[in-house]
């Protein structure tokens, strides 16, 4: 069963660290198409870090780069205060884990985590300590006789993770380790490989398109689209203060309602003028206001309701179970044309008594109101 426990976020930074992986506007290119755009980035000794994005945005063509498996057209790469830019794969310190395995069938469990302990001409009795060490680690020391195709997927995965440590290489890469997985092994296995980071300290890079995981394992997530990066950051800072309104789409559920600035520190949506934080950027013109579902507060008039700022009456258009929460759609002539989804609790529903056709008043909370350019 998967630990809920909540992980302790990574210490910040220090200004005087040395980065353990650097990224300097690399860019990659094939033919007239251009894959990345001058990337530049810096990864810390210990980091588990999340390239996440749409399908096709650039995050396996960069970890390629990293590991040399892609040479970049153009910038650097330096590992451990080494410039890699030009290394092959055989000659780069890492270990890597496909999302498809890519473990031997004819070898077993055994002789494929030994793989790249043998070329290395490793000795044998050495070999022998360290694959049952690893078996040991990613829990199949039974499993080390058999081949791949008697294994499940899971257990195959963790094979291919074994293998990838066994030569304890200074930089792990994971190539969408998970998504071939069904849900239920997907979640415990994502705990079990961050444990396992956790455990060794082994610099982790992976490749994602599912938010989940990202949220749930990375100290920091690199967001990316078309071959930029949009945004880096903390999970909870990706989720609560998203860059631009792709990330704030891209990384669970939004509402989007058009408006205009009206002053300062004011936004008009519909007929309503609600007060929220404007970057200095935003000083006129078209703008898009984004909030969270959960973070629409409906009002209560037991509770002392706030009677203040971004209070607006909706009725209730759907009202949709989904077990732990009710997810209900909101409508209001005074919005404008446009729904906003609303996550409640459901004790809050059963004793407002919030069913469709209701008509309730809400809070937008001035701080939790996001704001971007019509395009940004």
């Amino acid at each position: 069963m998967e630990n809920t426990k909540t992980r302790k976020p990574a210490s910040p930074r220090l200004p005087t660290e040395s980065p353990f992986l650097r990224i300097t506007d690399l860019t990659k290119m094939f033919g007239a198409f251009t894959a990345l755009h001058e990337i530049s980035l810096e990864i810390y000794d210990g980091e588990f870090v999340c390239f996440l994005g749409p399908s096709g945005c650039g995050k396996t063509t960069l970890l390629r780069a990293i590991a040399g498996l892609d040479i970049q057209t153009s910038g650097t790469v330096e590992q451990g205060g080494k410039d890699v830019s030009a290394l092959p794969p055989s000659e780069r310190d890492f270990g890597i884990v496909f999302q498809s395995y890519a473990l031997f069938p004819n070898m077993t469990v055994r002789k494929n985590i030994a793989y790249g302990l043998e070329n290395r001409k490793t000795a044998r009795s050495e070999i022998k300590s360290r694959v049952s060490e690893l078996l040991e680690l990613v829990g199949l020391p039974e499993q080390a006789d058999k081949y791949p195709a008697q294994l499940s997927g899971g257990q195959q995965q963790r094979v291919a993770l074994a293998r990838a440590l066994a030569t304890s290489p200074g930089l792990l890469l994971l190539d969408e380790p998970l998504s071939a997985l069904d849900a239920k092994v997907r979640a415990y296995l994502r705990h079990e490989i961050r444990a396992l980071q956790e455990r060794l300290g082994v610099t982790t890079i992976m490749v994602t398109h599912d938010q989940e995981e990202a949220l749930t394992m990375a100290d920091r997530i690199v967001v990316m689209n078309d071959g930029f990066i949009e945004q880096i950051g903390s999970p909870m800072e990706i989720y609560r203060e998203p860059a631009t309104s792709f990330v704030a789409d891209f990384i669970g559920t939004m509402n989007f309602v058009p408006g205009v600035v009206e002053s300062a520190e004011s936004v008009k949506v519909g007929k309503i003028i609600l007060q929220c934080d404007l970057d200095e950027s935003l000083d006129s013109g078209e703008v898009t206001v984004a909030i969270r579902p959960e973070d629409i507060e409906v009002q209560e008039a037991s509770r002392g309701a706030n009677q203040g700022n971004n209070v607006v009456e909706v009725s209730v258009e759907e009202v949709e179970f989904l077990g732990s929460f009710v997810r209900a759609d909101f409508a209001s002539d005074s919005i404008g044309n446009v729904r906003l989804r609303a996550d409640l609790s459901i004790n809050l529903v059963r004793r407002l008594d919030i069913v469709e056709g209701s008509t309730i008043s809400v809070a937008l909370p001035r701080e939790r109101i996001r704001v971007y350019a019509k395009n940004g």
